[in-house]
């Protein structure tokens, strides 16, 4: 694969981490009075959009938002057990996996 290839996907994939930065910043603002995470929260916003919108030049709209959303739920789901102790059980990890699978799907059928 070549460079301008893959530099579309990096950028979905960054996006990706910025949103989960977000919405965790968002759960650390307190109801936006707590001022670092709400500086957080508003540059890793921008930092998702800016990103996702740099992805979208060249992949599909529909499957760019679809991965993008996929790995930001599985990763705000991991930092949800991670870092605020929430359950993990063989049925959520299964729903997780559903994500990552039509996420990946989608990549797929973007390179026919």
């Amino acid at each position: 694969m070549r460079d301008a290839e893959i530099r579309p996907w990096l950028f979905l994939t960054a996006s990706a981490f910025f949103e989960i930065v977000w919405i965790v910043s968002l759960k650390l603002t307190d109801g936006f009075v707590r001022l670092l995470p709400l500086v957080v929260y508003a540059v890793s916003g921008l930092g998702a959009a800016v990103l996702l919108s740099m992805a979208m030049r060249v992949i599909p709209m529909g499957t760019a938002y679809a991965v993008w959303m996929g790995v930001s739920v599985v990763g705000a789901l991991a930092v949800d057990v991670a870092l605020f102790k929430e359950p993990w059980d063989a049925f959520r990890v299964g729903c997780a996996l559903l994500i990552l699978t039509g996420t990946c799907g989608l990549r797929l059928a973007t390179t026919r």
